[in-house]
């Protein structure tokens, strides 16, 4: 099923859903080190593997990171062709000086804002609604 392609009606159905727990990006050399039913996810790059994870894990597992996050699900299913989704919301949270990371899978976009900034992120997504 292919999702919705169409900016206006995206954004009129964002739908941000702030999920529970606190995420952490750290770097390994071995992911068979960490059970995989633990990883959000992970992006092998040249220089180390980064594995998006609950920050209660990263701890039990002693493994270092620098930046606590929340983890929003954009509940529309958005297309990977869809153009111009990343661009609105990216620009709308930095207007309010949040930085976010985005991930796109299948499905949904998912973005991950400081744990201290997940309010007013929700807040903001759910404003680009009245935007169109």
């Amino acid at each position: 099923m292919e999702g919705e392609v169409n900016l206006k009606n995206i954004l009129k159905n964002l739908n941000p859903l702030l999920n529970e727990g606190k995420y952490v990006y750290c770097t390994v050399d071995n992911i068979n080190e960490i059970p995989f039913f633990k990883i959000l996810f992970l992006f092998k790059e040249t220089e180390s593997i980064t594995v998006v994870l609950k920050k209660e894990d990263a701890e039990a597992m002693n493994l270092s990171f620098s930046y606590v996050a929340s983890w929003i699900t954009l509940e529309v299913h958005s297309s990977l062709s869809a153009v111009g989704l990343t661009a609105k919301f990216s620009q709308a949270l930095s207007d309010a000086g949040i930085s976010c990371n985005v991930v796109a899978a299948y499905f949904h976009d998912h973005i991950f804002v400081d744990e201290k900034d997940a309010a007013k992120a929700i807040e903001i997504l759910n404003g680009l609604k009245e935007l169109n």
